[in-house]
């Protein structure tokens, strides 16, 4: 048996003694040298022996029991526990297949394989990794100046809500601040909208492919969802037409923008099409703009031709800036972006008012700007990287590369998607199947979502180029 490791020297900060102590037991627990139940040394025999503060050892063993390792009975003193679960790096089945909405969301959440090809999101490095990552240790102390211990405004922080109607305006979409609602995320807006618009059996139009988390929200709230097929420049509007004339849908939720999953845009004379067509059948229009800031101000938007009268604008920070910080928005019409503020009052009270915080200062500040013209630049080498090599291996894409992080590649003729998503999970190679984003997990050709900033990995490039031979 190795030895125990020595205590920390006397120079060791008090949160490093504690660390060690903490390590050294629960050590001791994971191989059984501890069985639950054995009692741990009194406080004052333990401080005596390792040469520590009483305070340390309360400290250490509080923590033991903060992670499963201990429990402490009074009058009796600290008691191991069975030694906490932890989790194996092999995936779990319902993961390894990815073919479903909530474990393919969880694998984006818990990460099990190594290789992200099917990632909604750039690496680290990109992101919280980067030059950013030290600016947001460095947040200045200014902003903390005037937060409260209250819940905020439920409209949420009005500097930031005034620097997005800004933002706005240069998209061409005039919102005044009063038509801004700051949300936890882009997923937390969709929420609030499902909830204020819709009922159980109303219908609704979406993309299909489409944005899967959507699906499932949709699902929740027992909506009847009709998808539209996506085209290379948009939705087909022929079948959307035909559609609304069928199921007179109450909204149609689409990406105009670097679309989830296709990674194609909207051409100008489609959304301007699209509008008409949703004054003719009286529906409205949610338009998420995830990677607004990645994209050109004057790219076509709903919301820029429509004005908020038809038309309901979700973006966020999240895709550009941190999934951490959980910061987007909705703009609209005042009378819907009213009822939403109640509802996001009844539902969460308020959001971060802390984190609203961090995030002007880093718009303001100039440092977000900086941090997507590094983004932006690594964004461009990967998709030189990376498109022609998918190609090179088999697979066609949908449309050309229009901006954000993701293609759609189709898989060559004969090839079951899950059957690759299959080896690729025994090889630790997360894929994304094209049937996740379809409303009724129907697609129409075999196909996966890949995140081009993963997508040049040699690995995965191994994998396609020996597994997309027709068995």
């Amino acid at each position: 048996m190795k030895p125990t490791p020595a205590p920390p020297p006397d120079n060791a900060s008090p949160d490093t003694k504690v660390e060690a102590l903490v390590k050294r037991i629960a050590l001791a627990i994971d191989k059984g040298l501890m069985p639950a139940g054995t009692r741990l040394r009194s406080v004052r025999d333990c401080a005596d022996k390792e040469a520590l503060s009483r305070n340390t050892v309360v400290e250490a063993y509080n923590r033991l029991i903060a992670r499963g390792y201990a429990e402490a009975r009074p009058g009796s003193g600290y008691f191991a526990r069975k030694a906490p679960g932890h989790r194996t790096q092999a995936p779990a089945a319902h993961l390894s297949e990815a073919v479903d909405v909530v474990s393919l969301l969880r694998e984006q959440l818990e990460q099990h394989y190594e290789v992200r090809v099917g990632d909604g999101r750039p690496p680290p490095s990109w992101m919280e990794g980067s030059e950013l990552g030290r600016h947001l240790r460095g947040v200045r102390a200014d902003t903390w100046s005037g937060l409260g211990h209250g819940y905020g405004t439920p409209w949420g922080y009005l500097p930031l809500r005034q620097t997005i109607a800004r933002l706005l305006h240069e998209r061409a979409i005039q919102a005044d601040v009063r038509q801004v609602l700051l949300t936890q995320g882009a997923n937390h807006a969709l929420d609030l909208i499902v909830r204020q618009l819709l009922e159980p059996g109303d219908v609704v139009l979406v993309d299909s492919p489409g944005y899967y988390p959507l699906f499932g929200k949709l699902k929740l709230a027992k909506v009847t969802m009709v998808g539209v097929p996506r085209l290379p420049d948009g939705p087909d509007l022929q079948a959307l037409q035909s559609l609304a004339q069928q199921h007179r849908p109450k909204v149609f939720f689409t990406q105009s923008l670097a679309h989830n999953p296709t990674g194609d845009s909207l051409s100008l004379a489609k959304a301007h099409r699209l509008l008409q067509l949703a004054a003719q059948h009286d529906f409205q229009i949610v338009e998420d703009d995830p990677f607004a800031d990645l994209m050109p101000a004057s790219a076509p938007r709903l919301s820029a031709l429509d004005q908020l009268e038809r038309v309901i604008y979700v973006s966020s920070f999240s895709k550009t800036l941190s999934a951490g910080l959980r910061v987007g928005f909705i703009a609209g019409p005042l009378p819907v972006i009213n009822a939403l503020c109640d509802l996001k009052m009844v539902t969460v009270v308020s959001t971060s008012d802390f984190v609203e915080r961090v995030v002007c200062q880093l718009i303001t500040s100039g440092q977000y700007r900086r941090h997507l013209t590094r983004l932006k630049a690594r964004l461009d080498a990967a998709q030189r990287l990376s498109l022609p090599a998918l190609e090179q291996a088999g697979l066609r894409l949908f449309s050309p590369y229009t901006g954000g992080y993701f293609v759609w590649a189709e898989l060559p003729d004969g090839i079951a998607e899950i059957d690759l998503v299959r080896r690729a999970a025994a090889q630790g190679i997360f894929i994304a199947p094209g049937s996740v984003f379809y409303p009724d997990r129907q697609s129409a050709k075999p196909s996966m979502r890949v995140n081009i900033a993963h997508a040049n990995d040699e690995r995965f490039l191994r994998l396609l180029r020996g597994g997309l031979a027709p068995a």
